[in-house]
């Protein structure tokens, strides 16, 4: 039987605190100077071109500018945001609708936005995952604040399709305008055990998701302060026990999520939100 060490007083406090927390956290925004549109901003679309100053105008076409007109029902003169990806975000107004695009006249200077200190890099064998359950550990991903995710292939999960990561891209990019993230996680090229290694020895944190292991809250309470490391989680059927010990070898610490068979994505997704409220928590006491 598996048992649960207590937490530290003030770790316990502090996770606590975050459980009772609104959504606002800063996983989800860069600044709270912007806007959420549920809670009356601006419609946000994404742009890889923003105006580089006041009265700038781009061209938008293609998916968002069906989501803009065909969706939303937008015209000319209404109000919305764009923003590129990368910290940048600039409030506009549609100048020109016409078949093809829309032209939007930037009422403003841009706004460059730094990225949050916190980043986690997701690493999950999710290639050979069925019924769109690749699509939704992506998209929490990005939702949850994740930095990156990494398909990782291992000996029971070798490959993914490139279809599937041009889908999974598109997956992001909702996901990112949906959370108003204003920087879009990074979904990295498939890697094998052997390109995770270096990685491993250079990262300060590395969790490997494991049956078994020391509960990962109990890990964390002995862990030193760190917003950014490496999540590694494995394919059905788990890593192979050579596969774990490379791993470990390399650096990274094997966490529990609890004593229930997880899946894939049910253990990505426990063990990134867990760390970025622990990251959040550390960024609270050390105000």
């Amino acid at each position: 039987m598996q048992v649960l060490l207590p937490m530290r007083p003030r770790f316990a406090e502090l996770l606590t605190r975050q459980w009772l927390k609104p959504l606002s956290l800063r996983a989800f925004s860069s600044s709270s100077d912007y806007s959420n549109q549920s809670r009356g901003g601006l419609p946000r679309f994404f742009s890889e071109v923003i105006p580089s100053s006041k009265g700038g105008v781009v061209r938008v076409q293609d998916d968002e500018f069906w989501h803009m007109t065909k969706v939303l029902r937008l015209s000319t003169d209404d109000r919305v945001e764009l923003f590129n990806g990368k910290g940048g975000l600039v409030e506009g107004c549609i100048q020109k609708i016409d078949r093809n695009g829309l032209d939007f006249l930037a009422l403003e200077d841009p706004k460059l936005v730094l990225p949050d200190t916190t980043k986690w890099h997701v690493f999950a064998a999710f290639g050979t995952l069925k019924g769109g359950r690749a699509d939704w550990l992506v998209e929490k991903c990005a939702e949850l604040g994740a930095s990156s995710v990494t398909p990782l292939l291992t000996e029971r999960s070798p490959s993914i399709s490139e279809n599937r990561v041009d889908r999974l891209q598109r997956v992001i990019l909702a996901a990112t305008k949906q959370c108003q993230r204003l920087h879009e996680m990074i979904l990295n090229p498939p890697t094998k055990i052997d390109g995770l290694l270096p990685l491993l020895a250079q990262s300060k944190l590395s969790f490997l998701a494991a049956a078994e292991a020391t509960p990962v809250v109990s890990v964390l309470a002995s862990s030193r302060k760190e917003s950014s490391g490496l999540i590694i989680v494995g394919p059905e059927g788990d890593f192979t026990e050579r596969e774990v010990a490379m791993m470990m070898g390399a650096g990274a610490t094997a966490v529990g999520l609890g004593p229930l068979r997880l899946r894939v994505e049910t253990a990505t997704m426990a063990l990134l939100a867990t760390l970025m409220l622990w990251s959040d928590a550390q960024q609270l006491s050390d105000v």
